[in-house]
C-alpha cells in the first residue's frame, strides 16, 4: 500500500489530470473531425448509442470498483473476488442488452441502428476485464500507469475513428473508434499494473464490499439515467438534429471540466478514505478541491461561452451554429461542477453510501420535477431547467456535509465568490474585445492571451489564495522532477 503524503496526493492528481488533458484532447480533436463530415442527423443517432452505452456502463463495476477504494486495506482476496464477481455480472448485462436492443431501437423507430448498439455494447465486457486493474491503480495512487493506457488507447483509436469516418463509414465510423479505445486501454493497463487475479474467491469478502458498493451501484445508476435522461428524451420528443445540437452543446464545456475534475476526484477518494476517521483534514482536502477547481473551471468557462459562436462556426462549420445556444447554457451548469463532486467525495470517503443513495433520490425526485415542467416547452426549454436543477442538486449534495464536516453549503459558495467575480472580469474584457476591427483567428489569439494576462493579474490584486495554492502545487512538482533527474544524472 502507498503511503499517502501530501506531495504524492499532488504529483498523482498531476498526472490524473495530464492524462485526462491529453485524452481527452485527443478525443475532442477526433470528435471535431469526423464531425465535420456526419451530418447532424446521423450524429443524433450516434449520441443516442452513447447515452444507452454510458448508462449501461455503470454496470461495470457494480460499485464494488468504489467500495475496494474506500476499504482501508483490501488485499488480494478482495481483488480477486471483485473481479471474478465482476467478469460474470458484465457478461450477464451485456447478454441482456443484447437481447433488449430491438425494443428499444423499435420504440425510437430506428431498427438500422440494432447491429451498432450491439457492438458497442461489447465496451462493457472489456471495461469490466479492467475494472479492479482501475481500482487498484487508484487505491494506490499509480497514476502515471492511466497516462499510458488511456493515451495510447486514446490516440489508436482516434486514428481508426478518423480514417472509417472519411471512408465512409458514418455511424460505425464512432463505433468501432470507442470499441478500440477501450481495447487498447485495457491491454496496455494489464501490461504495466503488476496485480493479477489470484486463485481466490470469498463469498464473505464480497457480501462485506457489496454492503458498501450496491449503494454506490445504486446510486450511479439513478445518477447516470437522471443526467442522460433528458437526451434520451429529446431523442423520442423532437429530432435526431435537436438531439445532435443539444450533445454537442453539452459535450465541449464537459470535455474542459471533466479533464481536470477526474483528476481531482480520482485521486481525492483513496486519499481521504486513509484520513476518513479525521473529518479535520477531510473538509481541508474537500475545501482545497473546490477552490482549486473552481479558480481553473470557472475562467474558462466565460471564456467558452464568450468566444463559443467563433468556436463552432470556425471549427465545426456554420450546420453546427445552432449548438451555440447550449453550450453556452452548460458553460454556467459545470463551471460549478465541482461542488457536485467534493461533496459527494467525501461522503463516500468516510464510508456514508447509505447518505450518498438517500441524496440521489432526493436530487432525482427534484429533477424530475423540474424536466417535467420543462420539457414541453422545446429542447431550449430542457436545456435552461437543466440550469435550475443543477443548482438545486448543489444544495443536497453539501447538505450533509454542514454536520458531516461543518462545510456547508453557503461557506462552500463564500470560497468561490472570489474566483468567479474575477472570471466574470476576465469574460467581460475579452466579450468587449469582440468589438475591435479584427477578425478570424487573430482576434481570438489576443483574446486568449489577454484574458490570461486580465485573470491572472486581477487574482493577484485580489490576493486570492486559489493562485498561491496553485502556484505552490505548480513548484512542488517542478522541483520533484528537478531531484529526480538529478538523481538519475
Amino acid at each position: 500500500m502507498t503511503k499517502i503524503t501530501s506531495r504524492n496526493v499532488i504529483t498523482n492528481m498531476l498526472w490524473r489530470f495530464f492524462e485526462r488533458t491529453g485524452a481527452q484532447f485527443v478525443t475532442l480533436l477526433v470528435t471535431v473531425l469526423i464531425a465535420r463530415v456526419l451530418e447532424p442527423e446521423l450524429y443524433g443517432k450516434v449520441a443516442l448509442i452513447s447515452v444507452l452505452i454510458v448508462i449501461l456502463q455503470v454496470f461495470v463495476d457494480a460499485g464494488l470498483g468504489t467500495a475496494l477504494i474506500q476499504k482501508k486495506d483490501p488485499d488480494d482476496l478482495d481483488y480477486s473476488s471483485v473481479f471474478y464477481f465482476n467478469i460474470v455480472f458484465c457478461v450477464v448485462a451485456y447478454a441482456m442488452f443484447y437481447a433488449i436492443v430491438p425494443f428499444i431501437t423499435n420504440y425510437y423507430q430506428m431498427p438500422d441502428l440494432i447491429p451498432a448498439m450491439r457492438v458497442s455494447g461489447l465496451t462493457i465486457v472489456i471495461s469490466g476485464i479492467k475494472n479492479v486493474q482501475q481500482a487498484y491503480v487508484s487505491k494506490n495512487l499509480l497514476f502515471k500507469k492511466f497516462f499510458f493506457s488511456t493515451l495510447s488507447g486514446t490516440i489508436i483509436a482516434g486514428i481508426v475513428g478518423i480514417t472509417l469516418a472519411y471512408s465512409g463509414f458514418g455511424t460505425w465510423a464512432l463505433v468501432i473508434q470507442d470499441l478500440t479505445n477501450k481495447a487498447i486501454d485495457t491491454i496496455v493497463l494489464w501490461g504495466t499494473v503488476k496485480w493479477r487475479p489470484k486463485k481466490l474467491f470469498s463469498f464473505v469478502r464480497l457480501k462485506s464490499l457489496l454492503s458498501y458498493g450496491w449503494k454506490m451501484f445504486a446510486s450511479g445508476i439513478l445518477d447516470t439515467t437522471y443526467n442522460e435522461i433528458r437526451q434520451l428524451i429529446i431523442g423520442k420528443k423532437y429530432s435526431t438534429e435537436d438531439l445532435a445540437f443539444y450533445n454537442q452543446g453539452v459535450k465541449y464545456p464537459r470535455f474542459v471540466v471533466l479533464n481536470l475534475n477526474t483528476a481531482i476526484d480520482s485521486v481525492l477518494l483513496p486519499s481521504m478514505s486513509e484520513y476518513q476517521n479525521d473529518m479535520a483534514i477531510v473538509k481541508e482536502m474537500t475545501r482545497k478541491a473546490i477552490k482549486i477547481s473552481t479558480f481553473v473551471t470557472m475562467p474558462l468557462m466565460c471564456g467558452l461561452a464568450v468566444c463559443s459562436d467563433f468556436l463552432v462556426k470556425h471549427i465545426l462549420t456554420d450546420k453546427w451554429l445552432p449548438a451555440v445556444p447550449y453550450i453556452r447554457i452548460f458553460c454556467i451548469t459545470y463551471a460549478f461542477y465541482v461542488i457536485h463532486t467534493a461533496n459527494l467525495n467525501a461522503i463516500k470517503a468516510v464510508g456514508r453510501s447509505d447518505i450518498h443513495l438517500k441524496l440521489e433520490f432526493t436530487k432525482i425526485f427534484v429533477g424530475l420535477a423540474i424536466l417535467l415542467s420543462t420539457m414541453w416547452h422545446g429542447v431550449m426549454g430542457i436545456a435552461l431547467g437543466g440550469i435550475v436543477s443543477s443548482f438545486a442538486s448543489q444544495i443536497i449534495n453539501a447538505w450533509p456535509n454542514k454536520k458531516l464536516l461543518n462545510y456547508g453549503y453557503v461557506e462552500q459558495i463564500i470560497d468561490i465568490v472570489p474566483n468567479l467575480i474575477v472570471s466574470l472580469i476576465m469574460g467581460g474584457t475579452i466579450y468587449i474585445m469582440s468589438y475591435l476591427p479584427l477578425g478570424g483567428w487573430l482576434l481570438f489569439a489576443l483574446q486568449v492571451i489577454i484574458g490570461v494576462i486580465v485573470y491572472l493579474l486581477f487574482s493577484y490584486l485580489f490576493r486570492i489564495d486559489s493562485l498561491s495554492i496553485c502556484y505552490n502545487i505548480l513548484v512542488s512538482f517542478t522541483k520533484k522532477k528537478q531531484v529526480k533527474c538529478n538523481e538519475q544524472q
